[in-house]
């Protein structure tokens, strides 16, 4: 049986036991982590951080504690450092629900102002994955659109959907790649979806990606990959999503199985 030792503190404000393992010996770094958090409470967002000299001495501790301290917190997307002007204390991260709904409508759920600049809108042939996910037979035609995902004008995400082309022949005609697919989907081309089935794991961002979203090639990235049909179950989209880490979380709603 599993001895319950008493603590003080209230519960579920932080991480279990406030991180501290069950032997009580705290990494330095990480009792400097703490003290920080407790600092960042009191800047305020936007606040500019003091220096590694400064938080050092203010702590009592060394300057590498107060270097892995920092680095964990813009990880987790509480710092943010900018080149030239510091580290500051960041906002709240955005919230995109994991359903049905476009980028642009998670957002402006939250009061942001969505935004997209297009990479890249193709003509390409399936290749043997990309043909088995929508049930297609290999080089079936497809409409390939890839856009660096904006908030407020800052880069937070890149987007990759691919299309059967023979679903949407007129596609091309009618979307603007600065607005949102789903809308134009479903506003112009009468497009219902009716399911999708959706996969979410950690992953770091290719030199490529990382230079397009304008990111640390060493901070970890959500990848978001969905393939989506309509009302006779075929699938017609694959989307590859992927967003920083330290700027946007997901979440759900789950209800008993039925």
């Amino acid at each position: 049986m599993t001895r319950q030792v008493a603590r003080r503190g209230q519960a579920g404000d932080g991480p279990v036991h406030a991180g501290i393992p069950e032997h009580g010996r705290v990494p330095r770094y990480y009792a400097v982590k703490v003290r920080l958090l407790d600092l960042l409470g009191e800047l305020g967002e936007g606040a500019v951080l003091p220096t590694e000299r400064e938080l050092a001495e203010r702590f009592g501790c060394s300057r590498a504690s107060v270097r892995q301290a920092v680095g964990d917190l813009v990880l987790e997307g509480r710092l943010r450092r900018r080149q030239g002007s510091g580290t500051f204390v960041a906002g709240p991260k955005l919230v995109q629900p994991l359903a049905l709904v476009s980028y642009t409508e998670g957002l402006r759920r939250q009061g942001v102002e969505p935004g997209r600049s297009l990479v890249t809108l193709e003509r390409v042939t399936a290749g043997e994955t990309l043909a088995g996910e929508l049930r297609l037979e290999p080089g079936a035609e497809m409409i390939h659109i890839e856009r660096v995902l904006l908030a407020d004008g800052e880069r937070v995400g890149l987007e990759s959907t691919y299309l059967v082309a023979d679903r949407f022949p007129t596609l091309l005609e009618v979307f603007d790649p600065a607005q949102s697919l789903y809308a134009c989907l479903r506003d112009k081309l009468g497009v219902v979806f009716a399911g999708a089935e959706e996969r979410v794991e950690t992953m770091l961002a290719t030199p490529r990606e990382a230079l397009l979203i304008g990111t640390n090639p060493a901070l970890p990235m959500l990848l978001m990959h969905r393939v989506s049909w309509g009302p006779d179950g075929v699938p017609f989209e694959r989307v590859r999503s992927l967003y920083r880490g330290d700027r946007l979380s997901f979440t759900t709603r789950l209800n008993p199985t039925p």
